[in-house]
């Protein structure tokens, strides 16, 4: 016998406590297989969904953005060579940079690394990240050099008469 269906010793009868709490314990935590399978497809399903969702989310959010934002004079970043923006909130920092051939491109100032500040080389013609020696493609603003290796993201800018501005960010 086991302790659960052993009575009393003294009176031969069910202890108070069993008699209140009538309760076949290997019944209750049994769980079939069929029931297991179930619940870990729910789950795996249920977290499955959940990725997804977040994933949409993350693209209407931020991915494609398209709002137009003017970022400054063309005159200005014929000087310096590069222009520092905020795109497409005020608190995404970029830089645009005119390359010695004439090209006009953009990115998000980020390393992709560890998401310190790069900056716009003018000897290297490159963007170069100082926290940890990255340096980036201008042409592409893939990494070249160091320990990054993803791309910086895109941002397209259009020229409008002297005035700058960006219009999309390129998933």
């Amino acid at each position: 016998m086991t302790d659960e269906t052993r009575e009393c010793a003294c009176c031969n009868k069910t202890p108070k406590w069993k008699q209140d709490f009538p309760i076949e314990w290997e019944g209750d935590h049994y769980v079939t297989r069929r029931e297991m399978v179930k619940f870990m497809t729910l789950g795996s399903l249920l977290l499955a969904g959940a990725n997804w969702i977040a994933a949409i989310a993350g693209q209407v959010l931020h991915g494609g953005s398209k709002a137009e934002r003017d970022i400054g004079a063309f005159s200005a970043l014929e000087q310096t060579g590069s222009l520092l923006f905020r795109y497409p909130t005020d608190k995404d920092p970029c830089i645009a940079v005119r390359t010695p051939e004439g090209k006009l491109v953009a990115y998000s100032q980020l390393c992709t690394h560890l998401s310190c500040a790069v900056v716009y080389s003018k000897s290297d013609n490159a963007l170069v990240c100082p926290c940890h020696h990255g340096v980036f493609n201008i042409d592409q603003g893939s990494p070249v050099a160091g320990p990054p290796t993803r791309p910086l993201q895109r941002i397209k800018v259009e020229q409008r008469g002297d005035r700058l501005i960006a219009t999309e960010l390129e998933a």
